[in-house]
């Protein structure tokens, strides 16, 4: 399971109010609709496509990260028109497929599944040394660079997971040459990585944690990102932005990142909530044919 990004505090009860609409619709660039927190069922998916565009969000990019959830997304993007999919093994899920011996033949469903017209997204993959020990290095950088090929034969866009691995992940890049469309999903870094990320003409997607006080590094990072190369998501059921920190997150919540962003890059909300659905839509193609 994509446990590695539990970064919220305890939770706040109850559904939160659905925040003002946006003005233009945008995407989601990275959710997770077949998980739950909290010890609660997974969320409806229709109702939470639905309330996601009633306030402004018409199309998301629902993510597999392990086999589980790879089959649900297949399942799902044949079933809602405002959702592609991504497909993957996190990191994490990998040292522990590693050990047991079963990593590669979850490679091959992944691979499998990918073919799939409305997966449009390799990933989250990447590398995660927060949860994952020193024994579970090497599997991380293996199954990362097996993702980043797949992505390149697949022509699909990659979507990457970075959580205390910054170095290693731009190396393993350089090294393996990048897909031509690379996302860093849920942007952690700060001003000098995002620069360089920048220059290497990746996106750069953020989530709620971009509205925490204690977020200043990363704002500052966003700061210096060009409009289009920037993307926003929930990265559901984590993350929620404030001032709902610690409650489950959702699509419909989209809005309040999108409105700190457009500060924090001194533009108006339409302008922003504009390049968002044009660089989803350049990177991902179209949602309906």
């Amino acid at each position: 399971m994509c446990v590695s990004k539990g970064h919220q505090r305890s939770a706040v009860s109850g559904p939160q109010p659905a925040p003002e609409p946006l003005p233009i619709a945008v995407v989601d660039n990275h959710t997770h609709l077949d998980i739950a927190r909290h010890d609660g069922p997974p969320p409806d998916v229709a109702a939470a496509l639905s309330q996601a565009a009633a306030v402004g969000v018409d199309r998301v990019v629902q993510i597999g990260c392990e086999l589980a959830g790879a089959r649900f997304t297949v399942d799902q993007i044949a079933q809602h028109p405002g959702m592609l999919g991504g497909v993957a093994i996190h990191p994490n899920e990998a040292a522990e497929l590693a050990a047991s011996g079963d990593l590669r033949a979850a490679w091959a469903e992944i691979e499998q599944l990918a073919a799939h017209p409305r997966i449009r997204v390799i990933g989250e993959t990447g590398l995660d040394y927060f949860r994952t020990g020193p024994d579970g290095v090497g599997a991380q950088q293996d199954s990362f660079r097996w993702h980043i090929n797949l992505a390149k034969r697949a022509g699909k866009a990659l979507q990457i997971h970075d959580r205390d691995a910054h170095e290693d992940v731009m190396r393993i890049l350089d090294e393996e040459g990048a897909p031509e469309s690379t996302v860093l999903h849920c942007f952690s870094g700060d001003i000098n990585l995002a620069r360089r990320c920048v220059e290497q003409g990746y996106l750069l997607s953020f989530s709620g944690t971009v509205t925490f006080k204690n977020a200043r590094d990363l704002r500052d990072a966003l700061a210096i990102v060009p409009l289009e190369q920037v993307l926003v998501e929930t990265d559901a059921p984590y993350l929620t932005p404030s001032p709902y920190r610690g409650a489950s997150n959702a699509p419909y919540l989209i809005p309040l990142t999108v409105r700190a962003m457009a500060d924090v890059l001194a533009v108006d909300v339409p302008t922003l909530c504009r390049a968002l659905s044009d660089n989803s839509e350049r990177v991902y193609g179209p949602w309906v044919d």
